[in-house]
């Protein structure tokens, strides 16, 4: 009788977690649902609908490379392996573009998927640029609405540099995102 009661809370309790996760996402906490979901993230391997929210939740707030766990474990339906496959393209992205930024790797060979994610357009946009002189800053002109602009540079620090990437309306700064 007590095993019974036992899964039966377990169950309960991570239902909870997951519908936390979901209101936290709905109200744009994504940070708050990639914690939430980061520390349950054991007993919900086999919960696709918890992955998928758990890995928006982790794009929505740059926290890019917890989307590995994700990517290796959505699978079973048709909606899972597009989201894996969306996840991955993004993750590689942010690999190569932090790779060219901080070792000079030439991205222009890559003829890689697309996405509309912020880092996939400044991935777009810089593979572009071909070989060139490297830059501490890079400025690039949204290609669908002329009044968006991105600035990308690299922060340099002791341990880690980390890649920024600013966006801005007119001239006015609306999102800053940063990766490592």
């Amino acid at each position: 009788m007590k095993i019974i009661f036992l899964i039966f809370f377990y169950l309960s309790l991570n239902a909870e977690i997951k519908n936390n996760m979901f209101i936290l996402y709905q109200n744009e906490k994504y940070e708050k649902a990639c914690n939430l979901g980061y520390g349950d993230l054991n007993e919900n391997t086999r919960d696709e609908e918890f992955m998928s929210l758990y890995a928006f939740a982790c794009l929505k707030s740059d926290y890019i490379d917890r989307l590995s766990i994700p990517i290796a474990l959505l699978k079973s339906t048709k909606e899972s392996r597009s989201n894996a496959a969306y996840f991955s393209v993004i993750l590689m992205q942010k690999k190569l573009l932090y790779h060219a930024l901080v070792d000079g790797y030439d991205l222009s060979v890559f003829k890689l998927p697309t996405t509309n994610y912020v880092l996939s357009k400044i991935f777009d946009l810089y593979s572009k640029l071909a070989k060139h002189e490297t830059r501490s800053i890079y400025l690039f002109e949204d290609e669908e609405n002329s009044k968006i602009t991105y600035k990308l540079y690299l922060e340099n620090n002791d341990r880690l540099s980390k890649m920024i990437i600013e966006v801005y309306y007119d001239t006015i700064s609306v999102q800053r995102h940063v990766y490592w």
